[in-house]
């Protein structure tokens, strides 16, 4: 079958709500499930840090991987590592297993994600740039958004009740079997498209060349390095924000056991997510840059963090997580069409991927100190010092926008080369 733009974006939507679908059945009980297990908010958030330095330490090698040995290769692999791992997960609680057991099999489960972190992405606008789409990227972004978010709904309302009628075991294992189905559906689907994977060149020469060509056309890029740069105090606080929802929720609702209540949280920031999805094209609109539409999201995010850890009061504090989630909704399909037309298709993996990391390492630094002051004042003062973190983001997202790169401006530009758009927005020729 010859692939076409249209095919070519069923196909992403089918594997991002795969994804998401897998990932969701847990968000609204993580938390619980670790403090069930015999940690307290410290080891919690400290096993949350080990996850995201597993990310920091495997996103550039497997973003190597996914250049070197193949788009779909990567894909494959995270399903399979994130499968075991979670089934490993469920064992650990079992058995109350000590802190340290938990600190390995999360940063496994870190590995298994930047498997997939910049190779969906790039495998997406690889193929799409080669079945001749002239679209808006953000567009498919944010359809990509709300599909996700309705794989979202479904896992966290799913998981959540599920815990509640059976035991906080059981969604887990339920996504492991989902991701085992979704092996099979990539394996089946997924073929790389406008990339030829180098496999007969020599692996320790690739790795150099790639890792060389993507400091060259990314963090050279000074559009590139802000928004890198910025992605810490945004991601990294966002996890805390989001994984502490879940016992700061109950604990306003007065019932620790409610896990159903968690898991209607995780659902409603779901139903935030699809129509941030749904708003990102409008929101877009307003904005002639979309480095504007960043930091304006960002400057209201923050407020909104500082409001959640001000007022402790359960339904405003909702209304306040249904906020913050359609913000960061509509900003991410913008954020995501934006980098993807600063970088070339060759670097793409690896240069997506050393952007996640950047992400992940601000979650590595901020999720044990925030935990830790959870416990040593309170969840509300956590949210507040949550918000001052994210602030930080603003004078980056500002360079970003006062370099004034050509695609800031653009709807349909997705594969730039260095003779270009790059080198109109600082990249050495």
């Amino acid at each position: 079958m010859t692939a076409t733009p249209a095919s070519i974006k069923r196909i992403y939507y089918l594997l991002t709500v795969g994804n998401t679908l897998a990932a969701s059945l847990i968000w609204g009980i993580n938390t619980i499930f670790l403090l069930d297990a015999g940690l307290n908010n410290l080891e919690a958030f400290a096993a949350n840090a080990f996850f995201t330095a597993g990310m920091v330490l495997f996103e550039v090698p497997t973003g190597i991987v996914a250049d070197l040995r193949g788009r779909r290769a990567s894909f494959l692999l995270g399903t399979l590592t994130l499968a075991v791992t979670t089934g490993l997960y469920v064992l650990l609680w079992h058995l109350h297993a000590p802190f340290w057991q938990w600190a390995v099999v999360s940063a496994l489960l870190g590995l298994g994600f930047t498997f997939f972190s910049g190779a969906t992405e790039a495998w997406l606008v690889d193929a799409l740039t080669a079945t001749g789409f002239d679209g808006q990227l953000d567009a498919v972004f944010g359809r990509a958004q709300m599909a996700s978010g309705m794989a979202m709904l479904a896992g966290s309302v799913g998981g959540g009740y599920l815990a509640q009628l059976t035991n906080l075991g059981v969604p887990f294992v339920v996504r492991a079997g989902v991701l085992v189905v979704m092996f099979v559906v990539a394996a089946v689907v997924m073929r790389d498209i406008g990339f030829t994977p180098n496999r007969g060149g020599r692996p320790i020469a690739e790795i150099r060349r790639i890792v060389s060509d993507s400091v060259d056309y990314g963090w050279r890029v000074p559009t590139v390095r802000y928004l890198m740069l910025a992605a810490p105090f945004v991601g990294g606080v966002g996890v805390y924000v989001f994984y502490a929802l879940q016992p700061y929720l109950l604990e306003l609702w007065g019932d620790p056991q409610a896990y159903g209540v968690a898991g209607l949280v995780a659902a409603l920031l779901s139903a935030a997510q699809i129509a941030g999805g749904f708003l990102t094209g409008r929101i877009r609109g307003l904005f002639r840059r979309r480095s504007s539409a960043l930091l304006a999201a960002a400057v209201l995010s923050v407020m909104v963090v500082v409001l959640i850890g001000l007022i402790a009061n359960f339904w405003v504090v909702l209304t306040l997580i249904m906020l913050w989630g359609l913000l960061w909704a509509a900003a991410t399909p913008i954020r995501q069409a934006f980098i993807n037309s600063l970088i070339p298709s060759r670097q793409r993996a690896t240069i997506l991927s050393f952007d996640s990391l950047m992400s992940s390492t601000g979650g590595v630094v901020a999720q044990p100190i925030l935990g830790r002051s959870a416990d040593v004042w309170s969840y509300p003062t956590s949210y507040v010092i949550s918000g001052v973190i994210s602030a930080f983001a603003w004078p980056f997202l500002a360079l970003a926008r006062k370099q004034q790169a050509p695609s800031d401006t653009a709807v349909t530009t997705i594969d730039p080369t260095p003779s270009d758009d790059l080198a109109v927005a600082g990249q050495p020729t």
